[in-house]
């Protein structure tokens, strides 16, 4: 009976300090619960070896072999079953079988390009990508002295958010504690705030909180986010989370919890979200369809990756991936996000796998609800549009950001920041999607976005039903040097609109005065600061 007891304990305390580390999803469905349980079964055979010699099997030189016998073949028999069930889990899931099932785990519809993305202001265009974010971000903690010694900006994946805010995009980062005997410092008062960079201005503040952040990934024992969110919830399966605020600035953590729908362990998809209080702890947990509008990433960018790649490449099913390969397409490599009516919605590039240098259409994503739309826009891909923008500044050897994908002119395009090696902008590029031959660079967005229209008004490639016209007379001319360039602004009667270009344009600009009658072409938008495409005086 000893004996027993002393295995049982062995592995009962093995098993609860391994979960406490691991933290396995307590469910059937979670690949993670029967490695631990493998690990676990692993230990009761040990268990039972030293469980074997007793103080007087030691003294006499003896082994119980029949109670090793026995317990080693119930350790045993978990091992052997919990991977049987991997394996054919994994066999019975796959997609070999249930092609038709994966290809349908998002449905895409078809849309209009220039019906549903619209022209946005390049006041509002989010021109700072994670990268620069982290950097705009490290140079605020630096100016504080009195957190820099305590605190640092949270870099991992889940910081840096990028989300609506106010319908502004923001990336969002919570600090962190700089090590353990910081952490120790300051932990009845929690991580003090969060970063927030304004993806359009490039204004970065620290918001500070008058309840600090106590629920974190960077904390310890049962305040750390895993443990909280595994000892509440023991059976439900978390996707990567994501840090978020809501519309009145309040930090949460956003955790997706995921099914896998397909056999035992395929088909991985959100069921539905635990949104934590970052400050308190406080979590509530909604099924997918109720998830609140102020969040802004329910689903993780992997899982909608693999789905628009099952959409893709399963149209025909399995085989058809295999041999002959009709209609098959999928991912182009990368991905960016959108600001659309107060969501963000994943962009990708679709490339057939015959063809990976161009893109035969466009799939957007809403990161909440997961409505997906395709639009037929065949051109570059955005790495090929990535390198056309380097090669157009090939002697300073900038390198290019991830396209951002806009709507001018009801033509796809991207822009894209050109950096040097110190990762500062110092350009940018607008890329035509269709026509990626077709590029405008410029030192300030506007300059950029200036050269870009005239180009495409130049190749004929704006519609004429896009461009806006207006004659009257000039009530005002301003001018104003921004970034080394002048840039002139005119008002004329009729239009409530200030017209702003560059000198590129047309020198005509430098010589307007009011009075003067002038026609003016450009792309109309709501802003009151609309770029002019082309000006003539009469």
């Amino acid at each position: 009976m000893k004996k027993i007891v002393r295995t049982v304990g062995i592995t009962l305390v093995f098993a609860l300090v391994s979960f406490y580390f691991t933290l396995p999803a307590l469910n059937l469905r979670s690949p993670a619960f029967y490695s631990w349980l493998i690990e676990v079964a692993v230990i009761y055979i040990i268990a039972s070896l030293i469980g074997t010699f007793s103080i007087a099997d030691l003294r006499s030189r003896t082994v119980d072999f029949k109670f090793l016998k026995n317990n080693a073949k119930a350790g045993l028999i978990v091992v052997i079953l919990s991977l049987a069930v991997l394996g054919i889990g994994q066999v019975a899931s796959h997609q070999f079988f249930h092609a038709g099932a994966y290809q349908k785990l998002m449905p895409v519809e078809n849309r209009e390009f220039s019906e549903d993305i619209t022209q946005v202001s390049m006041n509002d265009v989010p021109i700072v990508d994670r990268d620069s974010a982290v950097r705009l971000g490290n140079r605020k903690i630096g100016e504080l002295v009195n957190l820099i010694s305590q605190f640092e900006v949270d870099e991992y994946s889940y910081s840096y958010t990028q989300i609506n805010f106010k319908d502004v995009p923001t990336r969002v980062a919570p600090l962190r504690y700089g090590n353990i005997i910081k952490w120790f410092n300051n932990r009845s008062e929690g991580i003090p705030g969060y970063i927030s960079v304004n993806m359009a201005t490039q204004d970065v503040d620290l918001v500070q909180l008058e309840q600090g952040i106590k629920y974190s990934p960077g904390e310890y024992f049962f305040r750390d986010l895993d443990r909280h969110l595994r000892f509440k919830y023991p059976t439900k399966i978390f996707e990567d989370y994501s840090f978020e605020v809501d519309d009145e600035g309040k930090p949460y953590w956003i955790c997706p919890v995921i099914n896998y729908t397909i056999g035992l362990f395929g088909g991985r998809d959100v069921v539905g979200i635990v949104i934590v209080d970052a400050c308190n702890g406080d979590s509530t947990y909604y099924d997918i369809k109720d998830c609140p509008e102020w969040v802004d990433r329910a689903y993780s960018a992997d899982i909608i990756v693999e789905q628009i790649n099952y959409w893709g490449q399963y149209k025909n099913g399995y085989i058809n991936t295999l041999i002959g390969q009709k209609d098959v397409c999928m991912t182009s490599g990368g991905y960016n996000y959108l600001a659309l009516d107060d969501d963000v919605w994943l962009y990708t590039g679709l490339t057939s796998v015959g063809n990976d240098e161009s893109n035969i259409g466009l799939v957007l994503v809403n990161m909440r609800t997961k409505e997906a739309h395709y639009y037929i826009v065949s051109g570059a891909t955005e790495y090929s549009a990535m390198e056309s923008a380097e090669g157009q500044v090939q002697n300073l050897a900038y390198n290019a950001t991830f396209p951002v994908l806009l709507n001018i002119g009801s033509q796809p395009t991207y822009l894209v920041s050109l950096k040097d090696n110190a990762g500062l902008v110092k350009k940018f590029a607008f890329v035509n999607v269709e026509k990626y031959q077709q590029v405008a660079i410029g030192d300030t967005l506007n300059e950029a976005y200036s050269v870009y229209v005239k180009l495409l008004s130049s190749g004929q490639m704006i519609d004429t039903g896009d461009l806006s016209e207006i004659t009257g007379s000039v009530v005002q001319v301003d001018s104003a040097v921004k970034d080394g360039n002048t840039y002139f602004y005119v008002q004329i009667s009729g239009s409530d609109k200030v017209f702003v270009a560059s000198i590129q344009l047309n020198d005509v600009l430098a010589v307007l005065k009011p009075e003067d009658r002038v026609t003016i072409n450009y792309v109309d938008s709501e802003d009151t600061f609309v770029m002019m495409n082309q000006i003539e005086k009469k």
